[in-house]
């Protein structure tokens, strides 16, 4: 499976950790400390999943080698949805008059990308597409309570969107080699660690030290799973790329790989945790520094809990 064209949508509004003193009672350096965030983007007024989401269509759309009516299978995945009937698939479908394309959306919490890269593996493997658009968008701060100390100073907004083909298209094509995901719900806080209850409080997470223990831990797990394949481990690659939930389960994952941090490619210091658009989103904003040949784990932990893993050459 290769990747074709990736673009991404980030608002450019920019929330920075001051704000918080007076919300939530939380200062800049406590905030900066434990999550390594020093601000956050935020969908400005008339902004919002949708149109992040189409944003970061067009934005891909610029380097995509084959017209958009040549995709055949649409997945849109996320945690946020603005409306869970009318799914952002449906919508891009409609905006491009993609006849005939399937369109399904798929939500795993922060693996919810991977998870979609999966479905779309699965669809190219039975046969049933050829060329696909996966489209997340995360509009975290429509559900997060910004007066909620343990969690409501996390959240940032944005789109990212890649287009994917079974077979080669172009000389600028990213190869994915290996794709790996895992339910976790049996595991720890499991379904309680992360919630997302719109009338009930929004987005909350009563137990993040569960969260961070077992991000760590499945994380690696994961890159485990997309190198041994290929007789690597995940120290050998060239760059790992984590969601971006907390830079201190960055510096966990680094430490327990015996890696410097310059071998991770963040931006959670500008965007905050941007959900499961942020893995993805880090790729797509770095695409033009890596270099040919390279091999880059892209690893992610999701409230659920779940993770997942894909592992691309350059």
């Amino acid at each position: 499976m290769y990747i074709n064209a990736t673009g991404y949508y980030i608002p450019s509004e920019r929330v920075d950790n001051e704000y918080f003193k007076d919300v939530n009672g939380l200062t800049s350096d406590w905030i900066y400390k434990r999550t390594g965030i020093k601000s956050r983007s935020k969908a400005g007024a008339g902004e919002g999943h949708n149109s992040m989401g189409l944003n970061a269509i067009e934005d891909a759309i610029k380097n995509l080698p084959y017209g958009i009516k040549d995709v055949d299978l649409i997945v849109s995945a996320s945690y946020s949805p603005y409306d869970t009937v009318a799914t952002l698939a449906h919508i891009a479908q409609r905006k491009y008059d993609i006849t005939g394309a399937k369109a399904v959306y798929v939500s795993a919490a922060c693996s919810s990308f991977v998870n979609g890269l999966e479905i779309i593996e699965t669809y190219f493997a039975a046969g049933k597409a050829k060329k696909a658009l996966l489209v997340c968008s995360e509009h975290n701060t429509y559900y997060s309570n910004e007066h909620d100390p343990k969690c409501g100073h996390l959240w940032g907004d944005a789109a990212v969107a890649y287009f994917l083909s079974a077979d080669k298209v172009s000389d600028t094509d990213v190869k994915i080699k290996e794709i790996y995901t895992c339910g976790l719900g049996n595991v720890g806080k499991g379904p309680e660690g992360v919630i997302l209850r719109p009338k009930e409080g929004g987005i909350e997470m009563p137990d993040g030290k569960d969260v961070f223990v077992n991000a760590c831990s499945y994380m690696i797990d994961a890159l485990d799973h997309v190198t041994k394949p290929y007789g690597m481990t995940p120290g050998e690659l060239d760059h790992i790329i984590t969601h971006q939930a907390n830079k201190r389960i960055v510096a966990q994952v680094a430490h327990q790989l015996e890696l410097d941090d310059d071998h991770f490619v963040n931006n959670i210091e500008e965007l905050g945790n941007t959900g499961s658009a942020s893995c993805a989103l880090v790729f797509a904003q770095n695409r033009d520094k890596f270099k040919k040949g390279e091999k880059i784990g892209l690893t992610v932990f999701g409230g659920g809990y779940s993770c997942g893993a894909f592992l691309v050459e350059i």
